[in-house]
């Protein structure tokens, strides 16, 4: 299959915490005294809530993007992020998932929805993927 053919049909977020209540709360207290750091919390969250900016620029993806916690992962996107979390990974058309953004990447966004919208197009394309139908 050649490298332009691939299609990203859906992205993954994967937060640097646990899901769980007593997870959440261990990531919340941790980031308020600087123990704990998630970019990806950073771009999607405020301090209580999912940023309106972020369910806008979300809804403007060109493919569904769904975030999920460390203890949420699928096998498969366990195996593509690893431990480079928080991370985005894209589910390819045909099966299987591809790393797109690691730590430093969204990092690098400095807490903007945009600019995380524009990372994941960046990345698709310096990869030679492109994204399935418009949703």
């Amino acid at each position: 299959m050649a490298a332009n053919s691939i299609e990203i049909d859906s992205l993954v977020g994967v937060y640097n915490a646990d899901g769980t209540l007593f997870g959440e709360l261990r990531y919340w207290l941790g980031a308020r005294i600087g123990r704990a750091h998630c970019a990806l919390c950073e771009i999607t969250h405020g301090t209580f809530r999912e940023k309106d900016e972020w369910k806008r620029v979300s809804g403007e993806l060109p493919v569904p993007f769904e975030a999920v916690h460390l203890d949420e992962r699928s096998p498969e996107v366990a195996a593509a992020s690893g431990a480079q979390t928080p991370c985005v990974v894209a589910s390819i058309s045909g099966g299987g998932f591809e790393l797109l953004l690691g730590p430093e990447q969204l990092g690098a966004c400095r807490a903007e929805p945009a600019a995380l919208a524009a990372a994941i197009t960046s990345a698709a394309e310096s990869r030679g993927l492109r994204f399935a139908a418009q949703r």
